[in-house]
C-alpha cells in the first residue's frame, strides 16, 4: 500500500516527484504530501484526498516548489483516519528530519509511550510519526549520522516498511530502506541523480537502470557520489545488482482510452499471447518453462498442490485447482494466504505450494510462502512484476506477460494468470500420461486460438454497455457458476463490488437451492455462466429455478445456445472452446460489465475507494 517517490539531483525535483506520485496512485489515494528542500528549508505540503488536490496547494505557494531534493506520498491509510494531520510526510520535533512510509510499525505505541517520557509531543495519529522522532532520538543519543540513526533505529522496530528519510542537516543525501515492503531506486547517467520509488514507473522515463532493495537492506543516496546498500541487522556492505528495465513508458500510460481498466481489459488478446509465447510451440507438441523442467520431479512426486493467494488471484488459484486435477490428476488445494498462515497448516517437504500475486509484493502471501518454505515444500511463485518480492523469494517461478497493470481492479492479470497456470497444468497431464499425445495437442491448438476469440468477443462491448444500462441501479445481485466457471463467477462479483460498490455474491449454481434463492424476486439480477461445456443442463435447470421466482436472468452462454436464450432475460455469446479455457472467455464480458456499470454510475473506475492495488500490509 502507499506510494513513496523521491528525487537528489541537478533537475528540480517537483515535477518528478509529483509526476511520480500521480502514476503511483494506484497504491493508495487516501492522502497526498511533498517536501522539497531548497537549499535551506524543508517545505512540506500535504492535504486529504489525490494529488491533484496536492497540487492545487503547491500551485498556491510556489516556493514550496523550489528545490532539487524531494520525497512525495500517496497514502493508503493504516495507523490514522485520512486526513491533512496524518498525511505524510512527517516531521520530527525538532523539523530536521522528514519521513515517508509505507507499511505498519506494529510496537509503535511502546516506542510513542517512551518517546513521551522523553518530552517528545506527537501531531498525528500515525505510526509513522512515532518512527521519525525515534530516527532523531537515535541520532541524537549516539551522536551519529543519519545512515547510522536509521539503522540503529530499524533494529528495534517491528512491523513492515519501506522508507525514505531526509535530513536538512546532510543536504546531499536521502536514506531509504525496506522490509516487506518495496522500494527501488533508480540510477541516473554517471551516478549524477537517483530516484526512489515504490516501483520502477515514476521514473521509467529517465533511467532504465534500478536496484531494488532486498527485505531487510538500507541504501544511502548522496547526490553525485553514488549509493551504498548495507545490511540492517549488522550494518555489513552488501553488493547491490543494478537491474535493466523492461518497461516502457507507453506501457503505463492509458494509451486513448478513457481508464486504465478498459485499455487493461483490451490488452488481454496480445497480453495471454505474450504469456504463453516461447512457452507454447504448438506446432511442435511442447510446452517449455524452465521452473517447470528443472523441478520436474518435485512437482510429479507431490503429495499435493497447495495454491495460495487473495483477491482475483486466489479465484485464478481455484481455476487452477480443476486444472491441475483434471489434467494431470494432482490433488489440489486452495487457501487464502490470509488465513493460510494462522492456522498452523500440515505442511510437508512432498507438497508443492504455488503462490499467486499481480504485484509479487502481497504481504500476507509472502509470509505464507516463508512458512511453507520452513516446513520444507518447495514454492512456485506466479506473478507478474520482474524482480518482485514473490520471484525472488520462491524457489522457482514463471512470470505472467501482462505488462503493467494500473486499474486497481485486476483483469488481465487474472487471464494471463489462468493462461500460465493452464500450461503447468498441462505439461504435467502429458509428463505424467494423465492426457494422451493427442488430447495434449488438441489443448496447445485450441489454447493458440484463445487469444482471438478473445479479440473477437471484446467486439460485444456495445451489447455489455445495453445491459449495464439495465441493471446499474441494482443493489443486489448474484453470479452462479459451475466447474471451471464456479471461480470466473466469484470473480464477476468480486468485479462488481470493487469498482461499482454493488452488493454482489458468487456461487456455484447448485449451491443456489441452499440458501441464496431466498433472495431471489424481480429486483435481483442474476448473471448465469452458461456455456455448452460441462454442466449445461445442470445450470439450465438452475435458470429455470430462477425463472419461475421472476429472477432477472443474464446468461453468458456458447454461440448459437438455443435452449437459455428462450429463458433468459438477456443473454451474451461467447465462441466455443474446451471446458478448460472457457474461464479466460466467460471473464471478459463480466469485466465489461463491472466497468460499465461503474461508468454510469460515474464511479472512480481505476481508484476504487478503499483499496489500493499492491496490499503490503497484513
Amino acid at each position: 500500500m502507499c506510494g513513496i517517490t523521491g528525487y537528489i539531483g541537478p533537475r528540480e525535483a517537483y515535477p518528478i516527484v509529483v509526476n511520480g506520485l500521480q502514476r503511483l496512485e494506484y497504491r493508495g489515494y487516501d492522502s497526498a504530501g511533498i517536501m522539497m528542500f531548497d537549499g535551506e528549508n524543508i517545505h512540506v505540503s500535504k492535504t486529504k484526498g489525490k494529488v491533484s488536490d496536492l497540487k492545487q496547494i503547491t500551485d498556491n505557494n510556489p516556493a514550496s516548489k523550489k528545490g532539487n531534493i524531494g520525497i512525495g506520498h500517496t497514502r493508503w491509510a493504516t495507523h490514522g483516519v485520512p486526513n491533512d494531520v496524518n498525511s505524510h510526510p512527517h516531521t520530527s520535533m525538532s523539523g530536521d528530519l522528514v519521513i515517508v512510509h509505507n507499511g505498519i510499525i506494529e510496537n509503535y505505541d511502546t516506542i510513542k509511550k517512551e518517546l513521551i517520557g522523553r518530552d517528545y509531543t506527537f501531531k498525528s495519529d500515525t505510526d509513522t510519526e512515532v518512527l521519525v522522532n525515534l530516527i532523531e532520538e537515535v541520532k541524537k543519543q549516539e551522536g551519529c549520522k543519519l545512515g547510522q540513526a536509521v539503522q540503529l533505529a530499524l533494529t528495534q522496530v517491528i512491523g513492515a516498511y519501506a522508507i525514505a528519510v531526509f535530513d536538512k542537516t546532510k543536504t546531499n543525501e536521502i536514506v531509504v530502506a525496506r522490509l516487506g515492503s518495496p522500494i527501488a531506486i533508480g540510477v541516473g547517467k554517471d551516478n549524477k541523480e537517483f530516484f526512489v520509488a515504490s516501483d520502477a514507473s515514476p521514473f521509467i522515463e529517465y533511467t532504465k537502470e534500478a536496484i531494488y532493495l532486498e527485505d531487510g537492506e538500507m541504501a544511502i543516496i548522496k547526490k553525485d557520489k553514488g549509493i551504498k546498500v548495507r545490511q540492517i541487522k549488522d550494518d555489513c556492505l552488501v553488493d547491490a545488482k543494478i537491474h535493466e528495465l523492461k518497461m516502457s513508458l507507453e506501457q503505463i500510460e492509458k494509451g486513448g482510452y478513457d481508464h486504465f481498466m478498459l485499455k487493461e481489459i483490451h490488452e488481454q488478446p496480445k497480453a495471454i499471447i505474450d504469456t504463453y509465447r516461447g512457452r507454447m510451440l504448438a506446432d511442435e507438441g511442447m510446452i517449455r518453462m524452465a521452473g517447470v523442467d528443472d523441478n520436474k520431479e518435485k512437482f510429479l512426486n507431490a503429495n499435493r498442490i497447495i495454491i495460495v493467494a487473495c483477491g482475483t488471484s486466489w479465484h485464478a488459484g481455484l481455476v487452477a485447482e480443476y486444472l491441475f486435477e483434471d489434467l494431470a490428476r494432482i490433488p489440489v488445494e486452495v487457501e487464502y494466504a490470509s488465513e493460510f498462515r494462522y492456522r498452523n497448516p500440515i505442511i510437508t517437504e512432498n507438497d508443492v505450494v504455488i503462490a499467486i500475486s499481480q504485484s509479487g509484493e502481497t504481504a500476507d502471501t509472502l509470509a505464507a510462502i516463508k512458512l511453507a518454505k520452513e516446513k520444507g515444500a518447495f514454492v512456485f511463485g506466479v506473478c507478474n512484476v520482474v524482480g518482485s518480492s514473490i520471484a525472488r523469494e520462491s524457489h522457482a517461478g514463471a512470470y505472467t506477460h501482462a505488462g503493467p497493470e494500473i486499474g486497481v481492479a485486476s483483469t488481465k492479470a487474472f487471464t494471463t494468470q489462468i493462461t500460465v497456470l493452464s500450461l503447468i497444468a498441462l505439461k504435467l497431464g502429458k509428463e505424467k500420461g494423465t492426457i494422451s499425445n493427442s488430447q495434449f495437442h488438441t489443448y496447445l491448438q485450441t489454447l493458440q486460438l484463445i487469444p482471438g476469440k478473445v479479440e473477437e468477443l471484446l467486439k460485444i462491448d456495445e451489447h455489455v454497455k445495453h445491459i449495464a444500462s439495465v441493471y446499474k441501479d441494482a443493489k443486489n445481485c448474484l453470479y452462479l457458476g459451475r466447474g471451471f466457471n464456479f471461480p470466473v463467477a466469484l470473480e464477476g462479483a468480486l468485479k462488481l463490488k470493487e469498482i461499482s460498490y454493488i452488493h454482489a455474491e458468487g456461487y456455484p449454481a447448485a449451491e443456489m437451492k441452499h440458501g441464496p434463492i431466498a433472495l431471489i424476486d424481480e429486483n435481483m439480477p442474476i448473471f448465469v455462466i452458461a456455456t455448452n461445456k460441462g454442466h449445461y443442463e445442470k445450470v439450465v435447470s438452475n435458470i429455470q429455478e430462477i425463472k419461475s421466482r421472476a429472477g432477472k436472468i443474464i446468461a453468458v452462454v456458447t454461440e448459437g445456445d438455443t435452449t437459455v436464450k428462450e429463458i433468459a432475460d438477456h443473454v451474451i455469446e461467447i465462441p466455443d472452446t474446451e471446458e478448460a479455457f472457457t474461464p479466460l472467455l466467460t471473464t471478459i464480458p463480466l469485466q465489461l460489465l463491472s466497468y460499465h456499470i461503474a461508468v454510469m454510475l460515474e464511479k472512480n473506475v481505476d481508484q476504487p475507494r478503499n483499496l489500493a492495488k499492491s496490499v503490503t500490509v497484513e
